[in-house]
């Protein structure tokens, strides 16, 4: 049994007891100071400050005012689409093959294109276009003709307004071939001087105005 601890060994034991705790100071729990923690939050933006090339707004699509030539009527009726980027003359073409959509159907507006499941070919040299049409397609009308050859006509011109006309050469299977002017075609189809329009209002047609149609006559082009 130990005897008990007086006061004068308590005093001798307290600097050893101090000594032995010194080295242990090292390993407790250290200052708080600044902890790295990972990369800074992102997608957040401080008031007034500018957001990111990621956060800004979308750029807005032009549009492109785009004639068609459907039937009316058995003459030609041209309409405009806006759409929402320029297209080119084989683009158009693609539109005019599906035919008029529910509300140009309502008004009266058909086509005697047939249904096709390949597209069409479509070459430009400058002011002349030749459209060639797949292998399967039937026997094309003077009318159907007509709708093919002054869309594309329309569609050349406004994608070139420093052309005055437009020259367009359709040739079905079989090496038959037919060819269209874009002087010959009702209103829709003059070069695009004045900006790109943008309504869907139908331009009056050739029977309405008294000017020739594509196959000479006042009206249809069959």
């Amino acid at each position: 049994m130990k005897p008990p601890m007086t006061p004068r060994t308590a005093r001798r034991a307290l600097p050893l007891l101090l000594a032995a705790l010194l080295p242990l100071a090292g390993c407790g729990i250290p200052e708080t100071g600044v902890v790295e923690a990972g990369e800074p939050a992102t997608g957040v933006v401080e008031p007034g400050a500018a957001p990111s090339p990621s956060q800004a707004q979308p750029t807005p699509v032009p549009v492109a005012a785009v004639p068609l030539f459907f039937v009316a009527d058995g003459a030609l009726a041209p309409v405009t689409r806006t759409v929402p980027s320029a297209t080119d003359p084989g683009t158009v073409v693609l539109m005019l093959f599906k035919g008029p959509d529910d509300r140009e159907r309502n008004t009266g507006l058909t086509t005697e294109l047939p249904l096709t499941a390949a597209a069409p070919t479509v070459r430009v040299d400058g002011a002349s276009v030749t459209v060639l049409l797949p292998r399967g397609t039937g026997s094309l009308s003077d009318t159907a003709v007509d709708q093919l050859a002054c869309t594309v006509a329309a569609a050349r011109l406004r994608q070139d307004p420093s052309l005055d006309r437009a020259q367009v050469t359709v040739e079905q299977p079989g090496g038959r071939l037919a060819g269209r002017s874009s002087d010959d075609c009702p209103g829709g189809a003059e070069p695009a001087r004045g900006g790109t329009g943008g309504t869907d209002t139908a331009v009056p047609r050739a029977s309405q105005t008294g000017a020739p149609g594509p196959s000479g006559g006042t009206g249809g082009g069959g």
